[in-house]
C-alpha cells in the first residue's frame, strides 16, 4: 500500500470513530435530549419574533412588481460597490 492510501485509510477510520462517538453519545443521553429540545424551541421563538417584529418585508411593502424590486436591489448593490 502506498503512503497516501495509508493516510486516507487512517483519516477514514478517525472520521468513523468521531462520528460513532457522537452518535453513541446522543443515543445514550437522557437529560441532554430535553435540553436540546428546550434550546431548539427557544431558538424558534427568538427567530420567529425577530422576523415578525424587526424584519418587515420592505420590498413587498414599497414596490408593486418583481421588476421594481429587482431594480431597487440592483441599484442599491451597485451604488455600494462603486462608492468604495
Amino acid at each position: 500500500m502506498s503512503r497516501k492510501t495509508n493516510k486516507r485509510v487512517e483519516m477514514k477510520k478517525l472520521a468513523e470513530r468521531i462520528v460513532s462517538f457522537y452518535v453513541d453519545g446522543f443515543r445514550r443521553m437522557q437529560l441532554g435530549r430535553s435540553l436540546w429540545v428546550i434550546i431548539l424551541i427557544k431558538l424558534l421563538i427568538i427567530f420567529g419574533v425577530l422576523k415578525i417584529f424587526f424584519f418587515p418585508d420592505y420590498l413587498h411593502d414599497n414596490f408593486k412588481s418583481d421588476m421594481e424590486r429587482a431594480d431597487h436591489v440592483l441599484t442599491n448593490l451597485t451604488q455600494i460597490s462603486t462608492e468604495k
